[in-house]
């Protein structure tokens, strides 16, 4: 017998829920704007980062790392987000994607381009991907607990 739960549009947001809604939005923007301001000033213009930075990576410009940071780090969390509002069975593994995708971008970023602690951005980032990976999976599990009892 297969248990399936779905998620009632009426029912209030859960806290991994409304946690999880607040942090992949504030992901979101940061990374949409990050992203926009890498791919308008792909050589450093607006956001000053070096472009020697790049050597020995395949990237000539910032704009193809602009790209993928405002698709995928800017837009994913956006529809996890959405999910989450949704009420979406499939919201809790969003967040949890989410926050893996988020560790493995900073892994590739610190490996091209190396750690800086100043600014500590990197080291945040690093965080909020734990913590929004650790949401998605606090919800997830607590869903499944869940879904055990009622079945």
């Amino acid at each position: 017998r297969v248990c399936v739960y779905t998620m009632s549009k009426t029912r209030p947001l859960s806290r991994f829920a409304k946690s999880a809604l607040s942090l992949e939005i504030f992901l979101s923007v940061g990374a949409l704007g990050g992203g926009g301001a890498l791919m308008l000033g792909s050589r450093g213009e607006i956001i000053p980062l070096p472009v020697s930075a790049l050597k020995g990576s395949p990237f000539e410009t910032y704009f193809v790392p602009g790209l993928i940071l405002f698709l995928v780090i800017g837009l994913g969390p956006l529809a996890a987000a959405q999910l989450a509002w949704r009420r979406h069975p499939l919201a809790p593994i969003a967040a949890l994607g989410v926050g893996v995708a988020l560790l493995i971008w900073m892994g590739v970023e610190i490996a091209i381009v190396g750690y800086s602690n100043s600014p500590p951005l990197q080291a945040f980032y690093l965080l909020l991907g734990a913590v929004i990976a650790s949401v998605g999976l606090g919800w997830r599990i607590t869903l499944g607990s869940w879904a055990r009892r009622s079945g």
